[in-house]
């Protein structure tokens, strides 16, 4: 019965995106193929038989799904919905946590153009989320896109260093950070988050250099 009412739910779904919210025809088939793989993904990990196992709170990139979104924004210069169809499908997927849906949605974006750094930068956001704030090889590519399409733009270091972070990389991650800083305008928005950040980056890092160094 479970798998009956998830393919009622993605047909749902795609009928919700491709009608309602005028998904461009061209992208249909990435709709579908992202929905479809959502369902292979459950089929494979997910047992609805057996209850839910507490899990420890954790503080990661996927913890707030739409404050993530509107960082990303914000960083671009964009405090708003992107113009492209297939990211703005993208972000609402991504708002509600359906970070697999949203990285399969938003590679329309890239198809249609190769070079839109702001669609890789979602796409590896949301490759990140969907691992649940670990660093992947798919999610390491879509970053080094992003920066090479827009060398400039604050968001590919930013949120690959928070990655780095989550993923144990700590210095990787601080000199990242260091060298964004760096290069950022005086009067540059997130200076002043990357400064505090950077500060919590360098006391943890000191304090793990301390307990490993403890007799």
């Amino acid at each position: 019965m479970i798998w009956v009412l998830a393919g009622g739910i993605a047909v749902v779904v795609f009928l919700v995106i491709a009608f309602v919210l005028k998904a461009p025809r061209p992208g249909y088939e990435a709709i579908a193929a992202a929905l479809l793989l959502g369902i292979a993904g459950y089929a494979l990990q997910a047992s609805p038989g057996i209850p839910a196992a507490a899990k420890p709170p954790e503080q990661k990139i996927t913890g707030n799904a739409a404050a993530l979104v509107e960082a990303r924004q914000s960083l671009d210069g964009q405090p708003g919905p992107a113009g492209d169809n297939f990211l703005i499908i993208g972000d609402a997927l991504a708002r509600n946590g359906r970070f697999a849906d949203a990285a399969g949605v938003m590679l329309g974006a890239v198809r249609k153009n190769p070079k839109d750094g702001e669609a890789w930068l979602a796409i590896a956001n949301s490759l990140v989320g969907h691992a649940e704030g670990q660093l992947t090889p798919a999610s390491l590519y879509a970053f080094q896109r992003a920066a090479d399409a827009a060398p400039e733009n604050p968001g590919p270091p930013f949120f690959l260093g928070m990655a780095l972070a989550q993923s144990g990389r700590l210095v990787e991650a601080r000199s990242l950070w260091a060298e964004l800083l760096e290069r950022s305008p005086a009067d540059a928005p997130w200076r002043e988050d990357l400064t505090q950040r950077l500060q919590q980056l360098d006391a943890f890092i000191a304090q793990q250099q301390t307990v490993g160094s403890a007799p």
